[in-house]
């Protein structure tokens, strides 16, 4: 069987020669047909195609791993509904070899090499989770032209870059059910990301079924959890993908939750409920009573068996230690312990170092490495635990020269609404990294974070992809992958992958946008949405409506994806128009080509721009969700007749004069100020072009 697959590969091999390849060592723009999303680390690209005229057959030389044999067949169905194929035929077929049966876990093999040519596709990699990677790969390769679908003609050697590649999932303050968790996955998988942080415990509820103690979820977790049956579920589906589940269940800070099902736990004598408040609520559980670590000692050793990964995520972030410096009884367990500053005040972290310095043989006992927040980072945490780093680089950099092994995820923070680009320039490891090559291995990778207070379980695929794929290029690819525009022009296809897959981030915020026309035409509405984006950061909490657990995300600002398509091609074009501009003497538009295209571009989506606003004001009136928007649709109207109305006099060669021009970024101006917490996002790239 094995010797096979080898005489298969040299016939494949035969046919690619060094003539007709195009060495792409790592990236792969200059071949129209790539999309792919990680970057592999090594394609070389041929003339030659792989037509796909039937259903592709599947032949695993190796089938060891019941994952692959699932994956293949996930894979074929899927090619077959997209392409119309049904009938197998005589069509060249896929043939997977691999070496043994892998597991999801962080040491794990997942290299690949993947072969296509007129002849068949051959898929070989080490361990079953190669392979599962190479069909990813392969699934991305798909192109469709006038003449049918095909696969181009490549040879594919590639491995990630860093072992640790996650997205963090927060189901405590918004629950997200079983089946959105599961797409989800199915996303992380089409991109390779191998790591799921399910974030399970905050202050808003706890959402893991517990047998020894079912207060936790009964009035924890207001009866909004996972039992225990559907967490082994996702356990087996991730692993299915080649991911970990990573469970975090924060402590000794964003405890209430716990607290409420377990008052005994509180480090004062106040009674709480589930909050349904947002914020820093500064309230932790009691660290100086053995009680305190009898009860963790059984949770652990419950949750322990739901989650088979070895690695397991006590929060340990934001706690300031104020409940327990106003307890005379903590306080004094703080000095008799010498947890003192050197300017007699107490140190709380000293004592958090503590808290974490007890659990930690707690869930060593349980065979775990524990994983903090970079709070948890302090004198005489012993070396073993992993240190996540939400604050800063330097953090990160402080862990590695401890010793500690360190993920990054400060600049993947997908929930502040900020540009795929910003994450995929944000790298976990930087040339100028200021450390050892020793100390350099201890970076396992990063995570994406999608923190869920202003996202359900109705949006958050939408808050997630495509910009997510962002994230999981920079985590697999090499470092030299850094191309922004054509990591644009690739996310637009993973966004059509992700789609497929039957994520809901084009098609929930659509429905919102339905609802809110109310049966009017839904098109104005649309256009607006797709040039507002929700306000960066946290900034939601401060604009004047006072959001809680319970309100809803159904308004204008809950459809307005984080990151604006529309939006980002407006301003390619701008720049093109701008920059043709600058290359002509005069004050006439230019003659270049690109640049007169991107003038039409430019002037057609002006021209829409302006009459959309008395289209739109008649929906926006009848609705109260809707009304705060008005000034939005009239500023984007204004503003685009201004821009039409500079085109103009660059096409008769006319200068504008200083007042004209200065009025008119005088509205600009304005036009920046947020309106139900969105913000119009055109203004920049309007400003270059009446500058211009």
């Amino acid at each position: 069987m094995l010797r096979s697959l080898f005489l298969f590969a040299a016939a494949l091999s035969s046919v690619i020669t060094p003539a007709a390849c195009q060495t792409q060592t790592p990236t792969v723009t200059s071949v129209s047909s790539a999309n792919l999303m990680p970057v592999p680390a090594e394609a070389h690209w041929g003339a030659a195609r792989l037509s796909i005229k039937g259903q592709l057959s599947v032949q695993l030389e190796t089938d060891s791993d019941p994952a692959v044999r699932e994956a293949s067949a996930r894979f074929v169905a899927r090619l077959a509904q997209r392409t119309k194929q049904v009938d197998a035929g005589k069509a060249p077929g896929l043939t997977i070899h691999y070496g043994r049966a892998g597991q999801a876990k962080l040491s794990e093999d997942e290299s690949y090499s993947l072969r296509v040519t007129p002849m068949g596709i051959a898929l070989t990699s080490a361990t079953s989770i190669g392979a599962l990677r190479g069909l990813a790969t392969l699934e991305q390769l798909v192109v469709q032209d006038k003449k049918g679908f095909y696969f181009p003609e490549v040879d594919i050697t590639d491995q990630p870059r860093f072992a640790w590649r996650g997205l963090l999932m927060d189901a405590a303050r918004h629950f997200m059910p079983v089946s959105v968790v599961k797409r989800n996955l199915d996303g992380m998988a089409a991109v390779k990301l191998n790591v799921l942080h399910w974030h399970l415990s905050d202050d808003q509820g706890f959402r893991v079924e517990s047998k020894l103690f079912p207060r936790l979820q009964q009035v924890g977790g207001e009866g909004h959890y996972y039992t225990q049956d559907e967490v082994k579920e996702i356990v087996r589906y991730a692993a299915a993908r080649g991911i970990r589940v990573i469970p975090e269940f924060d402590m000794p800070g964003h405890t209430t939750a716990l607290i409420a099902a377990n008052p005994t736990l509180a480090s004062n004598d106040s009674t709480y409920g589930v909050t349904d408040r947002w914020g820093i609520l500064n309230i932790a559980i009691d660290p100086t009573r053995e009680s305190t670590y009898e009860f963790l000692d059984k949770l652990f050793g419950e949750m322990t068996v739901l989650f088979p990964d070895p690695y397991f995520h006590i929060g340990g972030d934001e706690n300031d230690g104020r409940q327990w410096k106003r307890n005379p009884r903590i306080a004094a367990f703080m000095r008799e312990n010498h947890m003192v500053k050197a300017n007699g005040q107490l140190d709380n972290h000293a004592l958090q170092t503590h808290f974490n310095r007890r659990i930690l043989p707690l869930l060593t006992k349980y065979g775990k490495t524990m994983v903090g927040w970079d709070e948890i980072l302090g004198p005489g945490l012993p070396e073993s635990a992993v240190i996540q780093s939400w604050r800063g680089r330097k953090g990160l950099f402080e862990a590695a020269k401890a010793g500690h092994a360190t993920l990054l995820s400060n600049g993947y923070y997908i929930d502040l609404n900020y540009g795929a680009a910003s994450h995929y320039l944000n790298d976990p490891l930087p040339a100028d990294a200021p450390l050892t090559d020793a100390q350099k291995k201890l970076i396992l990778g990063g995570e994406a974070t999608m923190w869920s207070e202003f996202v359900d379980s109705t949006i958050v695929d939408s808050r997630i992809w495509p910009r997510a794929a962002a994230v999981a290029e920079r985590l697999w690819s090499p470092a030299t992958v850094r191309d922004v525009p054509d990591m644009y022009r690739r996310l637009a296809a993973v966004s059509d992958e992700m789609e497929l897959l039957g994520l809901q981030h084009r098609r929930a915020p659509e429905q919102i946008l339905k609802q809110l026309a109310a049966g009017r035409d839904v098109a104005p509405l649309r256009t607006l949405a797709s040039v507002i984006e929700p306000v960066k950061e946290y900034k939601r909490h401060f604009q004047g409506f006072k959001y809680t657990t319970r309100t809803p995300l159904n308004r204008l600002v809950d459809a307005a994806l984080p990151e604006s398509e529309v939006a980002h091609q407006f301003g390619v074009q701008v720049d093109k128009l701008v920059q043709g501009i600058s290359t002509e003497t005069g004050s006439r538009m230019p003659k270049d080509a690109s640049a007169r295209a991107a003038l039409i571009a430019v002037q057609a989506q002006l021209a829409q721009w302006q009459v959309n606003d008395k289209l739109l004001q008649p929906t926006l009136a009848a609705s109260p969700l809707l009304q705060e928007y008005a000034p939005l649709s009239v500023r984007l109207s204004a503003l685009s007749g201004l821009a039409l109305e500079r085109l103009r006099m660059l096409e008769k060669g006319e200068v504008p004069s200083a007042a004209w021009q200065a009025a008119a970024l005088k509205q600009v101006e304005a036009a920046k100020a947020p309106a139900g917490q969105t913000e119009l996002v055109v203004v920049d790239s309007l400003r270059k072009l009446l500058a211009s």
